[in-house]
């Protein structure tokens, strides 16, 4: 029967699918990372890597094997965070699947408070877009997630903030001045219905589209062109805490003239909800907006 941590061995090399990255993450050098692989498959009775000049593939065996390890961690896993739940002590891992605008901007300051105040727990956190997060909680591969937009989530979840949008440019300091510049609109990729709510805002207002457009990947990517003087672009809040004094900045408004904003929620199962690590991060993100709110932030 193998060993946790061989099985911990054989799921980051089904991970890396690399030597020298699976060494890395495992803290050994290559030669000890391939006798102690040469071990495991004697133990098994069966190749379970090929290697090539392009990195490892996984046989057959392989395959089922890896399947079995990453399976058995994950049990492993749940039953001591079961075991830790039992405990006065804050334990075990805190899972956490987040929006990549609010991990880069608003997440870190709560979690700064969370180590702090818990030293013993551990933190396991992801950044994608909203539709991944959803997917990662409900295939029990994560304890919460914090999305961006409207939520029709049906289990657990809690509202964390509202932030209005911004027109933001280096250049332009009006809406009129966008029916004559030449200047490109640099709009973001999303899975969400924020590209939706822009369209309608922008049609609603000047009924004719933009004259020149730049599309990127990510928010940071559209933030850091638009800070630069590229273009102009649409974002929220939060991503506006950097931004240069000298950066125009004109709320969005909808037909009732009222601010258009993103909500923020945090959403999960009530089974994680139950969890020690997961109830302590609850409290500190209550106390934190709390704290924000007062604050008038």
């Amino acid at each position: 029967m193998s060993t946790i941590s061989e099985l911990q061995l054989l799921t980051v090399l089904a991970q890396e699918m690399n030597m020298r990255k699976a060494a890395e993450r495992l803290f050994v050098t290559q030669p000890a990372l391939s006798q102690r692989l040469q071990t495991i498959e004697k133990e098994w009775g069966a190749k379970l890597f090929i290697r090539s000049q392009k990195g490892l593939a996984l046989t057959a065996a392989g395959e089922m094997v890896t399947k079995f390890a990453a399976e058995t961690i994950a049990k492993e896993e749940k039953v001591k965070e079961e075991m830790f739940a039992l405990e006065e002590e804050v334990h075990g891992t805190l899972k956490i699947a987040v929006a990549s605008i609010v991990g880069q901007n608003w997440l870190p300051s709560v979690l700064k408070r969370f180590v702090e105040k818990y030293p013993q727990a551990k933190i396991s956190l992801v950044t994608g877009w909203s539709s991944e997060i959803i997917k990662s909680i409900s295939t029990d591969h994560t304890h919460i997630g914090i999305i961006r937009g409207s939520s029709d989530w049906k289990g657990a979840k809690l509202h964390l903030f509202d932030d209005p949008l911004y027109f933001v440019d280096s250049e332009i300091s009006s809406f009129n001045q966008l029916y004559t510049t030449n200047r490109p609109f640099i709009q973001f990729k999303s899975d969400s219905n924020y590209y939706e709510e822009i369209q309608v805002w922008w049609h609603r207002q000047f009924q004719i589209p933009p004259k020149k457009t730049i599309v990127v990947d990510q928010i940071e990517t559209c933030k850091q062109l638009s800070f630069h003087g590229i273009g102009y672009s649409i974002l929220p809040a939060i991503a506006l805490k950097e931004a240069n004094q000298n950066l125009h900045k004109i709320p969005l408004c909808n037909e009732l003239n009222q601010p258009i904003t993103r909500g923020t929620w945090l959403i999960g199962y009530e089974a994680s909800f139950r969890l020690k690590q997961v109830q302590a991060f609850l409290d500190i993100v209550k106390e934190y907006i709390e704290d924000a709110s007062m604050n008038g932030e």
